[in-house]
């Protein structure tokens, strides 16, 4: 799966370059070529590809009772958040 994803980002590469490098082309285009034909169908063809991967990850997880590693403690505030203030009865 990753030489499949190397070698689509090498031909994106060479792609920008020659964009860059054209007469008529620019810098800005080149970094948008790479960004829209390179970045863009290799992270998503990565995260699909992937899904089985976080299903058995995730099943492996329930099914060993292991508590969920996120750091955060459950109902806590989220970092540079207010916690809630609660009045008393």
């Amino acid at each position: 799966m990753y030489i499949l994803a190397i070698g689509w980002g090498y031909v994106a590469l060479m792609m920008a370059l020659a964009e860059a490098s054209n007469a008529n082309g620019s810098i800005l285009g080149g970094i948008m070529t790479f960004v829209c034909y390179g970045l863009m169908p290799v992270g998503l063809l990565l995260y699909v590809m992937g899904r089985p991967a976080r299903r058995r990850r995730r099943e492996q997880q329930a099914a060993s009772g292991q508590p969920d590693t996120g750091g955060h403690a459950p109902g806590a505030a989220e970092p540079g958040g207010v916690a809630p203030v609660r009045k008393e009865p």
